[in-house]
Parts: structure tokens; sequence; C-alpha cells
């Protein structure tokens, strides 16, 4: 599988070369905070109480999730984040910290 660095850096270079800005960060948190509001009504639609009105639009969840990364990697790129880092390091986390969490 790819690392994260390589979309980042896929992502960064279109950006580059259609010369766009990155948002501000608190315009990005407002479009994670919508692109996790999608992936929520979804997850409702899909497993909750609430149906979907018969004129929503079929939605996926990889769609809703590819937008969630996509500005996720937005931000990073920002901010010179390195996600693959970001993840090793909460996988450590959770692999010590967590390690008997959930053992009875």
């Amino acid at each position: 599988s790819m690392p994260i660095k390589k979309y980042q850096k896929e992502l960064d270079a279109f950006y580059k070369k259609q010369k766009w800005p990155y948002w501000s960060p608190l315009s990005m948190l407002a479009r994670l905070t919508e692109e996790v509001g999608e992936f929520a009504r979804l997850v409702n639609h899909t497993f909750g109480e609430k149906p979907k009105r018969t004129d929503e639009a079929e939605q996926d969840f990889e769609d809703e999730l590819g937008d969630i990364i996509f500005t996720l990697i937005c931000f990073a790129n920002d901010q010179g984040l390195d996600l693959d880092r970001a993840i090793k390091r909460s996988l450590r986390k959770v692999a010590t910290r967590d390690k008997h969490r959930w053992n009875k």
C-alpha cells in the first residue's frame, strides 16, 4: 500500500499547478466538520433510526471517508505535518497504552 506521504505530495503538486492556495486553518476545520457531518448522516441513514428522504442522492461510505481524508491532507500540507508519522504515532500509542484495555 502507498504511504500517505505520496498522496500529500500529489495533492500539493496539483494545488501548486492550479495555483490554488490552501484555505485558512479555521476554514479547513469548518470544511472537515461538514464532511464528518455528511459521514455521520450516512451512518445514521444506514444503521440508525433516521431513514433517508426519497429525494436524497445515494452516498457511499468510501466517498465520504475520502472527503474527510482529502481535507485532513490539505490541513496537514498547509501546516507541514507528516500524516505517515502521525498515524504511526497513534498506532504506537494504542499498541502500548491500550494493549490490555479491552481484555476481560
